[in-house]
């Protein structure tokens, strides 16, 4: 948010570095230098170190966050791709906590599997 560009070389992480700024109304968060060792969701979408996301926040109104998601990665697809996702402000309700596990040694206990 300070103004700074994304690394040119960076080394890779699980989560990559991210830089972000205002466009209009919507804060716009670029993210490349993953390790490619991570998926995109829980169903199994593959990444690659080539990975460059671009998610873009906006809030229409109080009590709503509409987040949208554009994936590039030449390496495991033909071409960009993107998803919108809308969230609502839930008052008086508990954030869960989410696990991941590196080793999937908790696969077997998906419901999905």
């Amino acid at each position: 948010m300070d103004g700074r560009e994304l690394p040119k070389d960076p080394n890779p992480t699980w989560m990559g570095y991210s830089v972000g700024k205002w466009d209009g109304d919507a804060l716009v968060v670029e993210t490349s230098g993953f390790n490619g060792k991570t998926w995109l969701d829980q169903v199994g979408h593959p990444a690659t170190e080539a990975l460059q996301v671009t998610e873009r926040f906006r809030r229409p109104d109080f009590g709503h966050l509409e987040i949208q998601v554009t994936i590039n990665d030449p390496t495991a697809y033909t071409k960009p791709w993107t998803v919108m996702e809308a969230m609502q402000y839930l008052p008086d309700t508990m954030l869960l906590e989410f696990v991941c596990n590196e080793n999937n040694r908790d696969l077997k206990h998906l419901v999905t599997h």
